[in-house]
């Protein structure tokens, strides 16, 4: 319950944000064009808050938190006194109109650019994309990738970090190869290397991209030695302390943790002898695991303790932080990047590239929110961008019910010299409402297959 309500706050927090900063791209840019703005409003519904402001323009704040509007003078939807006709919306130049609508996405999109200037002001921890293990036989072992190996880039897209050079694979879904270079390890030098996409399959929902690429990022070895006990555990009762090493189980000796965990995930129930040295000396200790049942009703073994890990290496690390004017280059950068993805992306689903189960709805983007939040601030920011990026490029689809619709409407009227006729676009808004809110089921589909 508390991880809902810390989601569903989230969700709200970033969604009010999002359609405050995509109504407001209309509403200035309406009314640097002269437009009479009669209402700004966050939500629909009944109004929990409204306020008249000098301008005349009714500022509110609504029940429903899942959209926005700004209402504006047009004679097609009202009458309009003589006197405020020049201030109607219909009877600005195409230009003006153009602008007013195509403004909401562009609003998304500087508001991306801005929390990522944010992000690299304040600085966020990231790790270089170097490569641990490449699995025999598959597709970046065929193509020559080694373990240490570190991404720079993906089909021309720089890789500083693991987050850039995911994004930059799973945009290459659907395409038959991908190019990326890498510096070879313990070198300076920097090799090209083809992937072979023809049989890759990536399934989103319980794979990662690397995963299926054969790719493993590296990671600190881990030690036999226990650094955290869960309590009232088995490890609790069998006599584990912190700082324990251990040694062999069952008489064999233990020389990577894997072998530990094996040993103990295929003994639920069953009593093992577990040698361990407790401050150089030698104990032996009897271990009962659990009995865990898993998703597919196979039960295995639990005991309840961690090991701890070697640190990272130094030269691994690498902090995100920028000076004012490099970190307006790289978030401007960044959102490019997104905005191509992203495009990418919606193009592939058309195609049928990409599958409509990797759609997601509200839910997703609920659990997102909560989950960056609970980071801190700057995950939160980059999460923000990364929906404001959505946002602005699904607003400019050619639907007619989205902004990309008008301005197809618009992009006509200026070739034919006349306004397009209003049952084309009754029958368009039509036809744009139902395929928007077929897409909206899938994804609520898909999010809802994925709780």
């Amino acid at each position: 319950m508390i991880e809902f309500i810390r989601n569903l706050s989230a969700f709200l927090v970033a969604l009010g944000i999002l359609i405050a900063v995509h109504e407001f791209g209309h509403f200035w840019v309406a009314r640097r064009c002269g437009v009479y703005v009669e209402r700004f409003s966050i939500g629909f519904g009944k109004a929990l808050f409204k306020r008249t402001g000098k301008d005349g323009t009714e500022y509110t704040l609504a029940m429903i938190p899942l959209g926005g509007y700004v209402k504006m003078l047009d004679e097609r939807v009202a009458e309009v006194p003589p006197e405020k006709r020049h201030m109607a919306f219909n009877n600005k130049k195409i230009w003006q109109r153009s602008a007013i609508v195509a403004a909401g996405p562009m609003a998304n999109f500087v508001f991306a650019i801005f929390a990522y200037w944010v992000v690299y002001l304040i600085g966020v921890p990231a790790l270089k994309p170097v490569i641990g293990e490449v699995a025999p036989q598959s597709i970046a072992a065929k193509a020559g990738i080694i373990p240490g190996m570190e991404l720079k880039s993906v089909s021309g897209l720089e890789t500083s970090d693991w987050e850039s050079a995911n994004m930059a694979l799973i945009s290459q879904i659907g395409d038959k190869q991908v190019v990326i270079t890498a510096q070879e390890p313990d070198s300076s030098i920097v090799v090209s290397r083809t992937l072979d996409l023809t049989h890759w399959s990536f399934d989103p929902e319980s794979q990662r991209v690397l995963t299926t690429l054969g790719i493993t990022p590296f990671t600190p070895p881990i030690t036999l030695t226990v650094s955290q006990l869960v309590d009232n555990s088995a490890a609790i009762d069998a006599g584990f302390k912190l700082n324990d090493k251990i040694v062999a189980v069952d008489n064999k000796s233990v020389t990577q943790w894997q072998q530990f965990v094996d040993a103990v995930r295929t003994h639920p129930g069953t009593t093992l002898q577990v040698e361990v040295l407790r401050d150089e000396e030698p104990m032996m200790l009897s271990l009962t695991p659990r009995v865990k049942v898993e998703a597919d009703g196979k039960e295995v073994g639990y005991v309840g303790l961690a090991p701890s890990i070697e640190p990272w290496p130094a030269s691994y690390k690498v902090n995100l932080q920028f000076g004012p004017i490099d970190a307006a280059i790289k978030a401007t950068e960044k959102t490019g990047q997104l905005v191509s993805l992203t495009f990418d992306m919606v193009t592939k689903l058309v195609t049928g590239d990409v599958a409509m189960k990797n759609l997601s709805g509200p839910i997703s983007i609920a659990k997102g929110a909560g989950m960056t939040a609970e980071f801190g601030l700057v995950y939160f920011l980059g999460f923000l961008a990364l929906i404001s990026v959505n946002l602005g490029i699904v607003n400019l689809l050619p639907l007619p019910v989205l902004d990309g619709g008008h301005l197809m409407f618009f992009a006509v009227e200026a070739v034919t010299r006349r306004p397009v006729s209003e049952r084309i676009q009754d029958i368009g808004y039509r036809v744009g409402s139902a395929i928007l809110v077929a897409l909206m089921a899938v994804a609520l589909f898909n999010d809802f297959t994925r709780l």
